[in-house]
């Protein structure tokens, strides 16, 4: 049995949940922690981090847990959402979790967690750590290491990850056997902390609508597009250009021209690459490998890893070499290396 504290992220969900339960069963001293980030009313009026707190509360009683909840609304629009915005206006491809990860759930809200005495804080992250490394969770569906690459190992020695052992499938096994009213609930999917919404209408309310058009490396003009920001490279769907032949694709951006570049065909050359520069790099370890350096990557999260070379690093820019072209590189995205299931770092991919 442990003496110690733990803040576990209580998201109102089913993973969290389970990790309180578990960590509980584990003889720690448990706090569950509420975090509020978004405020906006449903179309019934009701706010759906209400509603989350409220399943909260449910199981924090169940087990028997004292539990709080803090605003970081202001901190979530300063530090995350603000950047989300202004890499969508410069045409860019933002993944706004790692952002959060980074800024909110693992700096604000850890250092929240240790001011009331907490000796982890704890998440329902599917993502493992041994040794002070950062390890992929063992079930391949759901493993989280993509989203969490740029937290040190100063920052990974104050967090535990209770259900990084589990598939998801057992997690609300054990949820439904201990009869936690979050078992059945669905995943939250979407943007971090704001959910899954139309893309197109909901970052419209922020940026407006710049048209533009829809040009071939030729420079023929085949469409209008709504606004740079709502495409990105190796898109199909919603371009609405029609005419013979196959379909259109995402290839690029012109920015300073609010143009969209388009070809056709799935394996259009244009689409691959096999070469890219990372910049933005964070190491799990605190620092880079000794290079040359051969391991594996993913350049977006749902990505199987691919084998790479990471060739030179300079000026915080890392060059990176595949084995073989990689489809759909798109400038603001991450590059995540490992080696087996170390999660070692990675990068934004350079426009």
């Amino acid at each position: 049995m442990s003496n110690k504290t733990v803040v576990v992220g209580m998201s109102g969900g089913v993973d969290s949940s389970v990790c309180a339960l578990l960590l509980k069963q584990q003889g720690y001293h448990v706090i569950g922690l509420f975090m509020k980030n978004w405020e906006e009313a449903d179309a019934n009026g009701v706010c759906t981090s209400t509603r989350d707190y409220e399943d909260v509360i449910q199981v924090c009683k169940q087990i028997d847990i004292p539990y709080y909840s803090v605003n970081f609304v202001k901190e979530y629009q300063e530090l995350v959402f603000s950047h989300f915005l202004s890499e969508l206006k410069a045409g860019h491809t933002p993944n706004p979790d790692i952002l959060c990860n980074r800024e909110i759930k693992f700096k604000v809200f850890l250092e929240k967690a240790l001011s009331l005495g907490a000796d982890y804080l704890a998440t329902g992250h599917y993502c493992r750590k041994d040794d002070n490394q950062l390890l992929k969770g063992l079930d391949p569906h759901k493993d989280q290491s993509y989203f969490l690459y740029t937290m040190g190992s100063t920052t990974l020695e104050k967090v535990l990850f209770p259900i990084g052992h589990l598939h998801k499938t057992e997690v609300r096994s054990i949820a439904k056997e201990h009869g936690l009213i979050t078992s059945e609930k669905k995943d939250s999917t979407g943007i971090c902390f704001i959910g899954k919404r139309d893309f197109k209408e909901f970052t419209g309310k922020y940026l407006g609508y710049n048209s533009g058009n829809f040009e071939t490396l030729s420079g023929k003009v085949v469409g209008q597009h709504d606004g740079i920001a709502f495409y990105t490279i190796g898109q199909r769907k919603g371009l609405k250009i029609g005419g013979p032949g196959d379909a259109w694709f995402v290839i690029g951006k012109d920015i300073d021209r609010n143009v969209v570049l388009v070809e056709q065909g799935d394996d259009h050359p244009s689409l691959y690459k096999d070469t890219l520069v990372a910049t933005d790099l964070s190491w799990v370890s605190g620092k880079p490998p000794q290079l040359p350096y051969l391991c594996a990557a993913k350049v977006r999260y749902r990505q199987p890893q691919q084998l790479c070379t990471i060739e030179s690093i300079e000026n915080d820019r890392a060059l990176v070499r595949f084995l073989e072209p990689q489809r759909a590189v798109t400038p603001r995205q991450s590059i995540v290396f490992y080696q087996g299931d170390v999660c070692l770092g990675g990068g934004m991919i350079s426009p």
